[in-house]
Protein backbone atom coordinates (compact mmCIF):
# COMPACT_ATOMS: atom_id res chain seq x y z
CA UNK A 1 0.00 0.00 0.00
CA UNK A 2 1.06 3.51 -0.93
CA UNK A 3 1.20 6.17 1.39
CA UNK A 4 1.11 9.64 0.73
CA UNK A 5 0.25 12.99 2.58
CA UNK A 6 -2.15 14.37 0.04
CA UNK A 7 -3.78 12.07 -3.07
CA UNK A 8 -5.01 13.29 -6.40
CA UNK A 9 -7.39 11.36 -8.32
CA UNK A 10 -7.08 12.80 -11.74
CA UNK A 11 -4.21 13.70 -13.74
CA UNK A 12 -5.67 16.48 -16.13
CA UNK A 13 -5.73 20.44 -15.99
CA UNK A 14 -6.75 20.07 -12.46
CA UNK A 15 -5.27 17.66 -10.70
CA UNK A 16 -2.24 18.61 -12.64
CA UNK A 17 -2.03 22.08 -10.83
CA UNK A 18 -2.94 20.79 -7.37
CA UNK A 19 0.38 18.48 -7.46
CA UNK A 20 2.55 21.09 -9.32
CA UNK A 21 1.77 23.74 -6.81
CA UNK A 22 2.30 20.96 -4.08
CA UNK A 23 5.31 20.63 -5.58
CA UNK A 24 6.35 24.18 -4.98
CA UNK A 25 5.56 23.71 -1.30
CA UNK A 26 7.88 20.64 -0.82
CA UNK A 27 4.81 18.46 -0.41
CA UNK A 28 4.38 15.09 -1.47
CA UNK A 29 1.84 13.51 -3.02
CA UNK A 30 0.72 10.72 -5.25
CA UNK A 31 -1.46 11.78 -8.63
CA UNK A 32 -3.49 8.68 -10.04
CA UNK A 33 -5.46 8.54 -13.72
CA UNK A 34 -6.74 5.85 -15.23
CA UNK A 35 -5.58 6.88 -18.68
CA UNK A 36 -2.10 6.14 -19.78
CA UNK A 37 -0.87 9.83 -21.70
CA UNK A 38 -0.95 11.10 -23.98
CA UNK A 39 -4.92 10.50 -24.24
CA UNK A 40 -7.57 12.48 -26.54
CA UNK A 41 -9.72 14.72 -23.76
CA UNK A 42 -13.42 15.66 -26.46
CA UNK A 43 -12.90 18.98 -25.52
CA UNK A 44 -13.06 22.83 -27.54
CA UNK A 45 -9.25 23.06 -27.29
CA UNK A 46 -9.27 26.70 -26.06
CA UNK A 47 -6.48 27.98 -23.36
CA UNK A 48 -7.62 31.38 -22.57
CA UNK A 49 -5.32 34.45 -20.52
CA UNK A 50 -6.42 32.33 -17.23
CA UNK A 51 -4.06 29.51 -18.33
CA UNK A 52 -0.77 31.56 -18.69
CA UNK A 53 -1.51 33.53 -15.29
CA UNK A 54 -2.35 30.56 -13.62
CA UNK A 55 0.74 28.80 -14.39
CA UNK A 56 2.82 31.94 -13.77
CA UNK A 57 1.67 31.79 -10.28
CA UNK A 58 2.47 27.85 -9.85
CA UNK A 59 5.85 28.02 -11.33
CA UNK A 60 6.67 31.06 -14.17
CA UNK A 61 9.18 28.21 -15.89
CA UNK A 62 6.90 25.83 -16.86
CA UNK A 63 4.40 29.22 -18.17
CA UNK A 64 7.84 29.86 -20.62
CA UNK A 65 7.88 26.49 -21.70
CA UNK A 66 3.98 26.15 -22.39
CA UNK A 67 4.65 29.50 -24.67
CA UNK A 68 7.67 27.80 -26.70
CA UNK A 69 5.98 24.45 -26.91
CA UNK A 70 5.51 23.76 -30.94
CA UNK A 71 2.18 22.18 -30.45
CA UNK A 72 -0.06 25.09 -29.69
CA UNK A 73 -1.50 27.96 -32.13
CA UNK A 74 -1.06 31.30 -30.64
CA UNK A 75 -4.47 33.03 -29.93
CA UNK A 76 -5.57 36.67 -29.44
CA UNK A 77 -8.91 36.95 -28.16
CA UNK A 78 -12.79 35.54 -28.92
CA UNK A 79 -15.43 36.42 -31.56
CA UNK A 80 -18.53 36.38 -30.75
CA UNK A 81 -21.24 36.79 -33.18
CA UNK A 82 -24.69 37.54 -33.12
CA UNK A 83 -28.03 35.73 -33.87
CA UNK A 84 -28.07 38.70 -36.71
CA UNK A 85 -24.58 38.41 -37.53
CA UNK A 86 -23.10 41.18 -36.18
CA UNK A 87 -19.55 39.93 -34.73
CA UNK A 88 -17.96 41.39 -31.44
CA UNK A 89 -14.01 40.44 -31.06
CA UNK A 90 -12.84 40.92 -27.27
CA UNK A 91 -8.74 40.19 -26.80
CA UNK A 92 -7.96 38.06 -24.10
CA UNK A 93 -6.41 41.27 -22.23
CA UNK A 94 -8.16 44.40 -21.57
CA UNK A 95 -4.95 46.24 -23.63
CA UNK A 96 -5.65 44.25 -26.93
CA UNK A 97 -5.13 45.50 -29.98
CA UNK A 98 -4.40 43.64 -33.32
CA UNK A 99 -2.90 46.42 -34.99
CA UNK A 100 0.37 46.69 -32.08
CA UNK A 101 3.09 44.33 -32.76
CA UNK A 102 4.05 44.27 -29.16
CA UNK A 103 1.16 42.36 -28.09
CA UNK A 104 1.74 40.01 -30.20
CA UNK A 105 4.89 38.85 -29.23
CA UNK A 106 3.50 37.58 -26.10
CA UNK A 107 0.24 35.84 -27.08
CA UNK A 108 -1.73 35.37 -23.60
CA UNK A 109 -3.90 32.68 -24.80
CA UNK A 110 -3.56 29.38 -26.93
CA UNK A 111 -5.57 26.98 -28.79
CA UNK A 112 -4.10 23.33 -28.82
CA UNK A 113 -5.67 19.67 -28.52
CA UNK A 114 -5.97 18.58 -24.90
CA UNK A 115 -3.85 15.37 -26.37
CA UNK A 116 -0.95 17.49 -26.29
CA UNK A 117 -1.91 20.10 -23.51
CA UNK A 118 -2.41 17.51 -20.83
CA UNK A 119 0.33 15.52 -22.06
CA UNK A 120 2.06 18.43 -21.36
CA UNK A 121 1.37 19.06 -18.10
CA UNK A 122 1.99 15.24 -17.22
CA UNK A 123 5.43 15.63 -18.48
CA UNK A 124 5.90 18.52 -15.90
CA UNK A 125 4.77 16.68 -13.51
CA UNK A 126 7.45 13.96 -14.32
CA UNK A 127 10.07 16.49 -13.85
CA UNK A 128 8.94 16.89 -10.25
CA UNK A 129 10.40 15.26 -7.08
CA UNK A 130 7.40 15.51 -5.38
CA UNK A 131 5.13 14.02 -7.43
CA UNK A 132 4.88 10.09 -8.15
CA UNK A 133 2.12 9.49 -11.27
CA UNK A 134 0.61 6.11 -11.72
CA UNK A 135 -0.96 5.77 -15.01
CA UNK A 136 -3.63 3.26 -16.37
CA UNK A 137 -4.96 2.66 -12.65
CA UNK A 138 -9.18 3.44 -11.95
CA UNK A 139 -10.17 4.08 -8.97
CA UNK A 140 -13.08 1.75 -7.68
CA UNK A 141 -13.38 2.68 -4.12
CA UNK A 142 -13.02 5.49 -1.40
CA UNK A 143 -13.10 4.59 2.22
CA UNK A 144 -13.03 7.18 4.69
CA UNK A 145 -11.05 6.49 7.96
CA UNK A 146 -9.97 8.21 11.03
CA UNK A 147 -6.84 8.89 9.87
CA UNK A 148 -7.18 9.71 6.15
CA UNK A 149 -8.81 8.34 3.02
CA UNK A 150 -8.14 4.84 1.76
CA UNK A 151 -8.20 4.42 -2.12
CA UNK A 152 -8.88 1.24 -3.71
CA UNK A 153 -8.39 0.23 -7.68
CA UNK A 154 -7.40 -2.06 -10.52
CA UNK A 155 -5.01 -4.42 -9.27
CA UNK A 156 -4.98 -4.45 -6.24
CA UNK A 157 -3.84 -1.16 -6.08
CA UNK A 158 -4.16 0.98 -2.35
CA UNK A 159 -3.57 4.20 -1.50
CA UNK A 160 -3.71 5.88 1.76
CA UNK A 161 -3.53 9.67 2.38
CA UNK A 162 -4.27 12.38 4.94
CA UNK A 163 -6.64 14.79 2.38
CA UNK A 164 -7.65 14.10 -0.92
CA UNK A 165 -8.08 16.39 -4.13
CA UNK A 166 -11.00 15.02 -6.71
CA UNK A 167 -10.03 16.21 -9.67
CA UNK A 168 -11.53 13.38 -12.08
CA UNK A 169 -14.33 14.91 -13.41
CA UNK A 170 -18.18 15.33 -12.91
CA UNK A 171 -18.67 11.65 -13.90
CA UNK A 172 -16.86 10.61 -10.74
CA UNK A 173 -18.46 8.44 -8.08
CA UNK A 174 -16.56 10.15 -5.64
CA UNK A 175 -18.83 13.58 -6.71
CA UNK A 176 -22.27 11.57 -7.45
CA UNK A 177 -21.71 9.34 -4.13
CA UNK A 178 -20.04 10.95 -1.63
CA UNK A 179 -20.24 14.84 -2.49
CA UNK A 180 -23.75 14.57 -3.42
CA UNK A 181 -23.64 16.55 -6.73
CA UNK A 182 -26.11 15.58 -9.13
CA UNK A 183 -26.04 16.47 -13.17
CA UNK A 184 -29.05 19.19 -12.96
CA UNK A 185 -29.86 19.25 -17.06
CA UNK A 186 -29.87 23.40 -16.46
CA UNK A 187 -26.63 23.38 -15.16
CA UNK A 188 -25.21 20.73 -17.81
CA UNK A 189 -24.43 21.00 -21.61
CA UNK A 190 -23.73 18.68 -24.06
CA UNK A 191 -21.57 19.24 -26.92
CA UNK A 192 -20.47 17.72 -30.40
CA UNK A 193 -16.83 18.37 -31.34
CA UNK A 194 -15.02 17.30 -34.73
CA UNK A 195 -11.68 18.16 -36.08
CA UNK A 196 -11.46 19.55 -39.35
CA UNK A 197 -9.04 20.73 -42.55
CA UNK A 198 -8.77 23.40 -44.61
CA UNK A 199 -11.26 25.62 -42.98
CA UNK A 200 -11.76 29.17 -44.46
CA UNK A 201 -12.06 32.90 -42.78
CA UNK A 202 -10.57 32.34 -39.84
CA UNK A 203 -9.16 35.73 -37.40
CA UNK A 204 -5.98 36.75 -38.76
CA UNK A 205 -4.80 36.63 -34.90
CA UNK A 206 -6.95 33.16 -34.08
CA UNK A 207 -9.38 34.36 -32.72
CA UNK A 208 -11.44 31.06 -31.20
CA UNK A 209 -15.34 31.96 -32.73
CA UNK A 210 -18.55 31.55 -30.92
CA UNK A 211 -21.70 31.64 -33.37
CA UNK A 212 -25.18 32.19 -32.39
CA UNK A 213 -27.06 31.20 -34.29
CA UNK A 214 -30.85 31.81 -34.26
CA UNK A 215 -31.75 27.94 -34.18
CA UNK A 216 -29.09 26.58 -31.59
CA UNK A 217 -30.43 29.38 -29.15
CA UNK A 218 -29.45 28.87 -26.25
CA UNK A 219 -26.60 26.76 -27.44
CA UNK A 220 -24.25 27.72 -30.24
CA UNK A 221 -21.52 26.83 -32.98
CA UNK A 222 -17.99 27.12 -32.67
CA UNK A 223 -14.68 27.27 -34.88
CA UNK A 224 -11.14 27.37 -33.10
CA UNK A 225 -8.14 26.88 -35.43
CA UNK A 226 -6.02 24.97 -34.40
CA UNK A 227 -1.92 24.41 -35.91
CA UNK A 228 -1.58 22.76 -39.34
CA UNK A 229 -4.63 23.95 -41.15
CA UNK A 230 -7.46 22.33 -38.66
CA UNK A 231 -9.65 23.36 -36.76
CA UNK A 232 -11.84 22.07 -33.72
CA UNK A 233 -15.67 22.57 -34.79
CA UNK A 234 -18.52 21.81 -32.89
CA UNK A 235 -21.63 22.69 -31.19
CA UNK A 236 -23.06 23.04 -27.57
CA UNK A 237 -26.52 23.66 -25.97
CA UNK A 238 -28.23 23.49 -22.48
CA UNK A 239 -29.12 19.75 -21.37
CA UNK A 240 -32.98 21.01 -21.11
CA UNK A 241 -33.00 22.47 -24.18
CA UNK A 242 -31.70 19.28 -25.68
CA UNK A 243 -34.56 17.26 -24.23
CA UNK A 244 -37.31 19.58 -24.19
CA UNK A 245 -36.64 20.57 -28.48
CA UNK A 246 -35.48 16.55 -28.80
CA UNK A 247 -31.85 18.23 -30.44
CA UNK A 248 -29.63 15.71 -32.22
CA UNK A 249 -26.79 17.57 -32.19
CA UNK A 250 -24.56 15.24 -34.00
CA UNK A 251 -27.30 16.06 -37.10
CA UNK A 252 -27.59 20.22 -36.16
CA UNK A 253 -23.43 20.11 -36.41
CA UNK A 254 -23.60 18.72 -39.97
CA UNK A 255 -26.81 21.15 -40.99
CA UNK A 256 -24.91 24.31 -40.15
CA UNK A 257 -22.13 23.18 -41.76
CA UNK A 258 -24.33 22.20 -45.27
CA UNK A 259 -26.92 25.12 -45.09
CA UNK A 260 -25.79 27.33 -43.38
CA UNK A 261 -25.32 30.70 -45.56
CA UNK A 262 -22.06 31.98 -44.32
CA UNK A 263 -20.64 29.10 -42.75
CA UNK A 264 -20.87 26.62 -45.84
CA UNK A 265 -18.67 28.87 -47.92
CA UNK A 266 -16.18 28.62 -45.39
CA UNK A 267 -16.36 24.24 -45.29
CA UNK A 268 -16.37 24.60 -49.38
CA UNK A 269 -13.23 22.77 -49.53
CA UNK A 270 -12.67 21.51 -45.60
CA UNK A 271 -12.57 17.78 -44.56
CA UNK A 272 -13.66 16.17 -41.77
CA UNK A 273 -10.34 14.65 -39.45
CA UNK A 274 -11.59 11.28 -37.84
CA UNK A 275 -14.86 10.80 -35.84
CA UNK A 276 -17.53 13.13 -34.11
CA UNK A 277 -17.65 12.63 -30.56
CA UNK A 278 -20.04 13.77 -28.09
CA UNK A 279 -19.19 14.88 -24.47
CA UNK A 280 -20.84 17.10 -21.52
CA UNK A 281 -20.05 20.30 -19.71
CA UNK A 282 -20.72 20.53 -15.84
CA UNK A 283 -21.25 24.54 -15.70
CA UNK A 284 -20.75 26.09 -12.60
CA UNK A 285 -23.57 29.71 -12.09
CA UNK A 286 -25.20 27.57 -9.10
CA UNK A 287 -22.73 27.75 -5.58
CA UNK A 288 -22.25 24.13 -4.42
CA UNK A 289 -20.31 22.56 -1.24
CA UNK A 290 -17.11 21.27 -2.70
CA UNK A 291 -15.39 20.27 0.07
CA UNK A 292 -15.65 17.99 2.97
CA UNK A 293 -14.14 15.79 5.46
CA UNK A 294 -10.24 15.49 3.85
CA UNK A 295 -11.44 15.91 0.45
CA UNK A 296 -11.46 19.04 -1.88
CA UNK A 297 -13.25 18.69 -5.36
CA UNK A 298 -11.92 20.48 -8.74
CA UNK A 299 -11.96 21.27 -12.18
CA UNK A 300 -15.16 19.76 -13.52
CA UNK A 301 -15.94 17.45 -10.64
CA UNK A 302 -16.74 21.02 -8.80
CA UNK A 303 -19.26 21.68 -11.63
CA UNK A 304 -17.29 24.86 -12.64
CA UNK A 305 -17.43 25.42 -16.33
CA UNK A 306 -18.01 28.81 -17.76
CA UNK A 307 -21.81 28.52 -18.64
CA UNK A 308 -21.25 31.13 -21.52
CA UNK A 309 -17.98 31.04 -22.75
CA UNK A 310 -17.34 27.25 -22.16
CA UNK A 311 -14.19 28.36 -20.74
CA UNK A 312 -13.14 24.93 -18.70
CA UNK A 313 -9.55 24.59 -18.65
CA UNK A 314 -8.63 27.78 -17.00
CA UNK A 315 -10.89 27.46 -14.13
CA UNK A 316 -9.88 23.71 -13.57
CA UNK A 317 -6.21 24.93 -13.11
CA UNK A 318 -7.34 27.39 -10.94
CA UNK A 319 -9.52 25.60 -8.41
CA UNK A 320 -6.36 23.00 -8.72
CA UNK A 321 -4.37 25.74 -7.50
CA UNK A 322 -6.31 27.01 -4.50
CA UNK A 323 -6.86 23.22 -3.54
CA UNK A 324 -3.27 22.57 -3.33
CA UNK A 325 -3.16 25.37 -1.00
CA UNK A 326 -5.51 24.75 1.06
CA UNK A 327 -4.39 20.94 1.36
CA UNK A 328 -1.28 22.33 2.44
CA UNK A 329 -2.96 24.63 5.25
CA UNK A 330 -5.09 21.48 6.58
CA UNK A 331 -1.42 19.19 6.66
CA UNK A 332 -0.09 22.56 8.87
CA UNK A 333 -3.28 22.97 11.39
CA UNK A 334 -3.58 18.80 11.13
CA UNK A 335 -7.37 20.12 10.71
CA UNK A 336 -9.01 18.18 7.70
CA UNK A 337 -12.98 18.61 8.71
CA UNK A 338 -15.52 19.64 6.67
CA UNK A 339 -15.97 23.32 8.56
CA UNK A 340 -11.89 24.10 8.29
CA UNK A 341 -11.81 22.48 4.37
CA UNK A 342 -15.19 24.78 3.70
CA UNK A 343 -12.56 27.97 3.33
CA UNK A 344 -11.40 26.21 -0.26
CA UNK A 345 -15.15 26.79 -1.10
CA UNK A 346 -15.15 30.58 0.05
CA UNK A 347 -12.09 31.07 -2.02
CA UNK A 348 -12.77 29.19 -5.19
CA UNK A 349 -16.23 31.26 -5.08
CA UNK A 350 -14.38 34.71 -4.39
CA UNK A 351 -11.92 34.41 -7.00
CA UNK A 352 -14.24 32.75 -9.69
CA UNK A 353 -18.33 34.11 -8.49
CA UNK A 354 -18.67 37.02 -9.96
CA UNK A 355 -17.45 35.87 -13.49
CA UNK A 356 -19.21 32.35 -13.01
CA UNK A 357 -22.69 34.62 -12.04
CA UNK A 358 -22.56 36.65 -14.92
CA UNK A 359 -22.11 34.28 -17.32
CA UNK A 360 -24.91 32.26 -16.03
CA UNK A 361 -26.49 35.28 -16.68
CA UNK A 362 -25.59 35.85 -20.18
CA UNK A 363 -26.49 32.17 -20.72
CA UNK A 364 -30.21 32.99 -19.53
CA UNK A 365 -30.22 36.33 -22.32
CA UNK A 366 -29.21 33.93 -25.08
CA UNK A 367 -32.07 32.42 -25.71
CA UNK A 368 -33.70 36.29 -26.43
CA UNK A 369 -32.34 36.47 -30.14
CA UNK A 370 -33.67 40.44 -30.31
CA UNK A 371 -31.72 40.95 -26.90
CA UNK A 372 -28.66 39.24 -27.67
CA UNK A 373 -28.43 41.38 -30.93
CA UNK A 374 -28.70 44.62 -29.11
CA UNK A 375 -25.95 43.40 -26.53
CA UNK A 376 -23.48 43.06 -29.03
CA UNK A 377 -24.50 46.41 -31.01
CA UNK A 378 -23.51 48.05 -27.91
CA UNK A 379 -20.98 46.35 -26.72
CA UNK A 380 -19.08 46.77 -30.68
CA UNK A 381 -19.05 50.57 -30.61
CA UNK A 382 -18.35 50.61 -26.22
CA UNK A 383 -14.70 50.23 -25.28
CA UNK A 384 -15.35 50.00 -21.50
CA UNK A 385 -17.61 46.96 -22.14
CA UNK A 386 -14.98 45.50 -24.38
CA UNK A 387 -12.33 45.49 -21.81
CA UNK A 388 -14.94 44.46 -18.81
CA UNK A 389 -15.76 41.41 -21.63
CA UNK A 390 -11.97 40.82 -21.96
CA UNK A 391 -11.63 40.16 -17.93
CA UNK A 392 -13.69 37.11 -18.33
CA UNK A 393 -10.61 35.27 -19.77
CA UNK A 394 -8.17 37.73 -18.02
CA UNK A 395 -8.32 38.47 -14.53
CA UNK A 396 -7.81 41.44 -13.25
CA UNK A 397 -10.15 42.91 -10.60
CA UNK A 398 -12.39 45.23 -12.85
CA UNK A 399 -14.12 41.70 -13.86
CA UNK A 400 -16.80 42.03 -10.61
CA UNK A 401 -17.95 44.74 -12.53
CA UNK A 402 -19.58 42.65 -14.39
CA UNK A 403 -21.54 40.95 -11.39
CA UNK A 404 -23.26 44.01 -10.09
CA UNK A 405 -26.66 45.01 -11.76
CA UNK A 406 -25.82 49.14 -12.03
CA UNK A 407 -23.67 48.45 -14.48
CA UNK A 408 -26.34 46.82 -17.08
CA UNK A 409 -28.37 49.82 -16.56
CA UNK A 410 -25.45 52.46 -17.15
CA UNK A 411 -24.38 50.54 -20.22
CA UNK A 412 -28.64 50.31 -21.45
CA UNK A 413 -28.54 54.42 -20.61
CA UNK A 414 -25.55 55.03 -22.43
CA UNK A 415 -25.84 53.23 -25.47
Amino acid sequence: MLISRVGIIGAGPAGAAAALQLNQLGIDCVVVDKAVFPRDKICGDGLSGKVITCLNRIDPEIAIRLQEAPFKLNSWGVSFVSPNRQELDIGYRPDYNGKDAAHKKSPIGYVCKRLDFDNFLVEEMKRCAHIRLLEGVSVEQYTLESDGYLISGTGGFQLKCEILIVANGAHSSFTKDIAKIRMEPKYYAAGIRAYYKNVTGTNADNFIELHFIKKMLPGYFWIFPLPNGEANVGVGMLSDAVRRKKVNLKNELQDIIDKDPIIKERFKNATLIGSVEGYGLPLGGKQRAISGERYLLTGDAAFLIDPFTGEGIGNALYTGRIAANQAAKALEQKDFSAAALSAYDAEVYRVMGPELRISHRLQKLVKYAWLFNLLVKISIRNKQVKELLSCMFYEVDLRKKLAKPSFYIKLLLNR
